[in-house]
């Protein structure tokens, strides 16, 4: 083997065809997060208490208790529990598409529009200042880990969803931690990947910084604050944005390359 054809192997890395309608579709699923905010706002609005809902105070699960009544001390009556756990499972459901749907090495270039692509997982040097093998490789490592974890994360959402907390099963508290902490975590590996490629990569890295803050201090306290209902929206609120401008990333990212190519 030359010196040459060494030299271009270490340099050759293997980028996927971005423009695929799989990711296309991963990144819309991601995308579809935002509908919770919307089914929230409704699930509220038809809230049923002796006492108006609080965003403040009241726990996000109370919105999708099957029964009016009181629960650990607080009155909870929600007509409308239906939307809210199928909200909660269309969430998880569009994390878990988007993380099996949009692969590690579309995550690691993404975010890096001036990053050239072939069609197929062919090889190609990158011309210009490539990152290095080793580079790529943790690249690599942490965008499976953000997939994983995203992963972890819709599927708690859905356990929340299929098993509301008035059940008296272990397995809602089970769910609502994956989705706390498989969320934050997910959105600190995946905002440190993109970093450096984006501006939204500080915005991402933010969402997970706080939803963590914020789980360590719900962890800390046992929930009993002053208002538990925004500690609870600091958990998950951010989970939701960062999820959401992840798949608005990908999703331009794919468009870009698209219009390219029909334009070629």
């Amino acid at each position: 083997m030359t010196a040459g054809t060494t030299e271009l192997s270490a340099g050759a890395l293997y980028y996927p065809d971005v423009a695929a309608t799989r990711f296309y579709v991963g990144a819309l699923a991601k995308l579809s997060v935002l509908q919770y905010f919307v089914a929230e706002a409704a699930v509220i609005g038809a809230w049923a208490g002796e006492e108006p809902y609080s965003r403040r105070t009241g726990f996000i699960s109370d919105l999708g208790a099957l029964a009016c009544g009181e629960f650990d001390g607080r009155d909870v009556c929600s007509p409308a529990h239906l939307l809210m756990n199928a909200s909660f499972v269309v969430q998880g459901l569009g994390m878990m598409i988007g993380a099996i749907l949009l692969g590690s090495a579309l995550l690691c270039c993404a975010a890096r529009p001036g990053v050239p692509v072939r069609r197929g997982r062919v090889p190609g040097r990158v011309p210009g200042r490539a990152p290095g093998r080793a580079r790529w490789a943790a690249g690599g490592v942490a965008a499976g880990a953000a997939r994983l974890l995203t992963g972890t994360a819709g599927a708690g959402t859905i356990i929340v969803g299929l098993v509301p907390e008035d059940t008296g099963s272990a397995w809602h508290v089970a769910g609502a931690l994956m989705y706390f902490a498989a969320g934050a975590l997910a959105l600190l590996v995946l905002g440190w990947l993109w970093l450096r490629q984006t501006p939204l990569g500080w915005l991402i890295l933010a969402c997970g910084a706080v939803a963590l803050a914020a789980l360590i201090a719900g962890g800390l306290t046992g929930m009993h604050v002053p208002e538990p209902g925004t500690l609870e929206r600091l958990m998950g609120y951010p989970i939701t944005v960062g999820i959401a401008a992840a798949g608005l990333v990908t999703a331009q990212r794919v468009r870009q390359e698209r219009t390219l190519r029909r334009a070629s």
